[in-house]
Order: structure tokens, then C-alpha cells, then sequence
């Protein structure tokens, strides 16, 4: 359930950022043909706005027409990469510094991802972690809760969390590639063999 498009939405949003958390009186703002939708409407608005989202929203705003990608947020608040480069050589990787207050609240989001078992952004962080060490991970998990943050804002949809078997299911050939390589370097030899999955 998206919440209203327009003046409604941002209404909505401005009362969360106000303190208002009761779905009756946030539904109520709904008008026109929304207004048929309100029992839906209140379940969209249950318990999904916390401090932390109000944080955010005060940091970024909540027009992202301002915005044209997601990746335009994250580089405005320093969470993604630095691509800066001369003669084809990457001088930096280092993130441009963005706002203290959003970088605190985006970290403390992120710590509670990696606690949330079977989850897509513990998945990411576990999946970045080897190569890139704990800070640049969390960098990761950071970068991509804000471009979730943008799609929500954008279009109005509620989060959906793709599941800690995410990159299991979309490359399984690659995951089935390195646990072999693990059991490997511990000193097993490996014969994989085919079987049906079950339905």
C-alpha cells in the first residue's frame, strides 16, 4: 500500500514529522478517491514511522524531485563510494563528507540491520564484509538503506525486504561456487551432483 500521491501524502508526512504516530488521525487525511481506501490506509500507517525516520526526514527532506536518482542522494550525503578518477586511476575512494547528524542515525540504522536475522541488509553487509572489512560493509548497508529511503519517498511504497537469500537466489551458481571453494581450503574434495529442488 503506497501512501496518497500529492498534497495528501505530504501531509501525512508532516504530521509523522511532527509527532503524530495514531493511523485513525493520519488516515483521516487522506481525500478524494484515497478516502475509500481508509481501512487499508491505516494498516499502511501502522507502526512503520520511528524517531530514526523522522531524523531522516528532517536531513533530507521529503521531495526527492530534487534528487533525479538514487544515487544522487546518496552522493549529496556522502554514502556512496567516491568515483574520482585521472587517466583511468582511482585517486580515492573515500566518501564526500555529508551531514553529521545523518551519518549518525543512518549508522545506528544500520547496526540494528546487521542484528535482524535472514534479512537483506545483514545478507549485503555479510556478503561485503570479507573483502572490504567491517567499515566499508557498513558503508554498504548505509548506501543502500538511503537509496531505499529515496524509492519510498519517490513512489510512495512501503519497504520490502528482498530476504537474507537475496544474492543466493540471484546468482546461485556463484554461491554454490564459493562455499566449494571454502569446503576446498579446508581440505575437502568436492563432487557436486544435481537434485531436484522441491517445489
Amino acid at each position: 500500500m503506497a501512501l496518497p500521491a500529492g498534497g495528501a501524502g505530504r501531509a501525512m508526512l508532516d504530521a509523522l514529522i511532527t509527532g503524530t504516530r495514531d493511523p485513525e488521525t493520519l488516515a483521516e487525511l487522506a481525500k478524494g478517491r484515497m478516502r475509500t481506501k481508509l481501512p487499508a490506509l491505516r494498516e499502511a500507517l501502522e507502526g512503520h514511522f520511528e524517531p530514526l525516520h523522522a531524523v531522516l526526514i528532517a536531513e533530507i527532506g521529503d521531495d526527492m524531485s530534487v534528487f533525479p536518482t538514487a544515487g544522487h542522494l546518496a552522493s549529496w550525503a556522502g554514502q556512496c563510494p567516491g568515483n574520482d578518477q585521472s587517466a583511468g586511476k582511482r585517486r580515492s575512494g573515500r566518501t564526500r563528507k555529508g551531514s553529521k547528524h545523518l551519518n549518525a542515525a543512518l549508522t545506528d540504522a544500520a547496526m540494528a540491520a546487521l542484528r535482524t536475522n535472514d534479512s537483506y541488509l545483514q545478507a549485503l553487509y555479510r556478503r561485503k564484509k570479507p573483502a572490504l572489512g567491517h567499515g566499508r560493509a557498513l558503508g554498504a548497508v548505509k548506501h543502500s538503506m538511503l537509496c531505499a529511503v529515496w524509492h519510498i519517498l519517490s513512489t510512495g511504497e512501503l519497504y520490502n525486504d528482498l530476504g537474507g537469500d537475496y544474492f543466493m537466489r540471484r546468482d546461485p551458481a556463484r554461491q554454490t561456487r564459493r562455499l566449494v571453494t571454502q569446503l576446498e581450503r579446508l581440505g575437502h574434495t568436492v563432487t557436486l551432483t544435481d537434485t531436484p529442488i522441491a517445489a
